[in-house]
């Protein structure tokens, strides 16, 4: 198999639909066993659960509802991910948004997921 340049690679992520891109990390992520999420969800409930103290929870999605766009835009939001990581995880219901974080940003957390619709738990 040809090696592929760095140049030829970026020209075609730069012509790929977002769907395609979507079915490419897939693909990624079955063929080397990884997630694209969980790096960056890793690193922001880990900064925040350092600040929250003893008292930690968990914010998982349970239920997109009838406003997916609403609910992904939301967690996007919340998590800081980019659009593809925050469409995975929100097909990928239930799944955990936030861990290791306090109580309060639990709420506001929930709060704002649940004006977009969704249905979540806190534990």
């Amino acid at each position: 198999m040809a090696k592929l340049t760095h140049d030829e690679i970026l020209a075609y992520l730069e012509e790929a639909t977002i769907l395609e891109l979507n079915d490419l990390v897939k693909a990624i992520e079955e063929k080397f066993d990884v997630t694209a999420a969980a790096p960056v969800a890793v690193a922001a409930a880990g900064d925040a659960g350092e600040a929250a103290g003893p008292s930690e929870v968990t914010v998982t999605l349970t239920d997109v509802g009838a406003s997916k766009v609403k609910v992904i835009k939301a967690v996007r939001e919340i998590t800081g991910l980019g659009l593809v990581d925050a469409k995975g995880l929100v097909d990928k219901a239930p799944a955990p948004i936030k861990e290791k974080i306090s109580p309060e940003e639990a709420a506001k957390i929930k709060e704002q997921l649940e004006a977009a619709g969704a249905s979540v738990e806190v534990k």
